[in-house]
């Protein structure tokens, strides 16, 4: 407690932009913090730059970076290594059940489906994933999509539904993977 008094104090003595720096580490520690106790697991380098609300069910790659998200429902949802998502993300992962015999429109019961998130996909703000979604490696989710069903890996999907309309180039993928280029 006295690391984080003291900084604090010399956080005022610092240059704008080491202050801009301190700051920055500073909101990502703090937002982080919710996501450490609650979820699952949680890998190295997390980075969370907005609020983020994750499960008990929530598994977190290492170098995973959150722009805020929001995680609803029991079932699982396991984020891969190098994950980045805009801000306003939301995942899903029970819907209300309406084919049961209970009461219209839906009764009181739920399914439930997992969420899987590949490594190395970006997803853009204000994306959607509802239950069931799984996303390759690679694969990149154009800003404003709802996503539902499965992605291949490399795919850019976008829209709503989101539909595959490119492919990133595999061989300049791979070549940065195996180099260990991450951000």
């Amino acid at each position: 407690m006295l690391d984080v008094l003291t900084g604090i104090m010399t956080f005022w003595v610092l240059p704008r932009s080491r202050r801009l720096k301190w700051r920055r580490r500073l909101v990502s520690f703090w937002h982080g913090l919710p996501v450490r106790r609650r979820a699952k697991s949680v890998g190295r380098g997390l980075k969370c730059h907005g609020p983020v609300k994750v499960t008990r069910h929530t598994v977190v790659g290492e170098g995973v970076s959150f722009n805020g998200a929001r995680i609803l429902g029991t079932g699982n949802v396991v984020f891969g290594n190098y994950v980045h998502s805009g801000e306003g993300l939301v995942i899903f992962t029970r819907n209300h059940n309406y084919n049961g015999g209970e009461a219209i429109p839906y009764d009181r019961t739920y399914t439930v489906k997992d969420v899987t998130i590949g490594d190395f996909v970006w997803i853009g703000a204000y994306v959607i994933l509802l239950p069931g979604t799984k996303i390759g490696e690679g694969a990149i989710i154009q800003a404003g999509s709802v996503v539902h069903g499965e992605i291949p890996p490399m795919a850019i999907a976008g829209g709503n539904p989101a539909k595959v309309f490119a492919e990133r180039d595999r061989a300049h993928f791979l070549r940065l993977k195996a180099e260990g280029r991450f951000h």
